[in-house]
């Protein structure tokens, strides 16, 4: 028999989870309205079982808390019984915080945007005893990575979940250079497109320093601009970035 896993609100992280497991795993989905969970089920492509906050009932059950940090404590008293595993993607909402909702085991978890597409890197923490349910769940959007402490998922936080964020400014500026050479915008675009999407599978065995040693010939195109990148500190900003992004995450809990 396929197991359940339900999922508390039916935002774009439900969605993506749903998405990932609904093909080994029966969905349910407690949300607000029931046009909501009706959309959500249309757009799903799969049954789901559709339950509103006034009837919820968690007992036993695996649940993803998928609301919004801010409604915790609003939708925590629908929650009636004690869940069998409690998962969070609530973010820099802590383990103790989330014990408002009643539950045996708790885990932290922390997707990024490209669980849209299943290529999530999910960050997790929280009771080492369901440690491998919490990946083999995670798994269903991407990669997953257990930390060992809360601390370490605030500064994974600041790497892997925000990461998209830097890496687009990155490309957005590396398409505007060419623009400003000469280069059409389509065709920067999609020169930007195939070059990420070369890059993601060099770096995943390659180390950074040495796939840049690779393409860097003395003297050449590579070495003028990666001179400029240095000189515009951008590796300085980078390591900023993760710091202030880091510091932004302690201060949410």
């Amino acid at each position: 028999m396929s197991k359940t896993i339900t999922f508390i609100g039916n935002g774009k992280m439900a969605f993506a989870l749903a998405k990932g497991l609904c093909s080994t795993h029966k969905i349910e989905v407690v949300g607000r309205t029931m046009h909501a969970l009706e959309a959500f089920e249309i757009r799903l492509g799969a049954p789901i079982k559709k339950t509103l906050y006034a009837d919820a009932d968690i007992n036993g059950k695996t649940i993803v808390l998928c609301v919004k940090p801010a409604n915790l404590t609003e939708i925590a008293p629908f929650l009636k019984g004690k869940a069998s595993e409690l998962y969070s993607v609530l973010a820099g909402t802590t383990l103790e915080s989330l014990r408002i909702v009643s539950a045996h085991t708790y885990c932290r978890a922390m997707p990024n945007l490209a669980a849209e597409t299943g290529h999530s890197m999910t960050s997790l923490v929280g009771d080492t005893t369901i440690a491998s349910n919490a990946i083999a769940l995670f798994e269903a959007i991407g990669q997953t990575l257990w930390l060992n402490s809360e601390k370490e998922l605030d500064i994974a936080t600041a790497l892997a979940g925000s990461g998209p964020a830097y890496l687009a400014l990155i490309a957005e500026a590396l398409c505007d250079g060419a623009v400003r050479e000469g280069l059409k915008r389509d065709d920067a675009m999609a020169l930007m497109r195939g070059l990420f999407d070369g890059f993601g599978s060099l770096i995943q065995t390659i180390h950074p320093a040495l796939l840049k040693d690779n393409v860097m010939s003395p003297g050449g195109t590579t070495a003028a601009g990666y001179g400029a990148l240095e000189k515009g500190k951008v590796r300085e900003g980078c390591m900023e970035a993760i710091h202030a992004a880091h510091e932004r995450a302690k201060g949410m809990k």
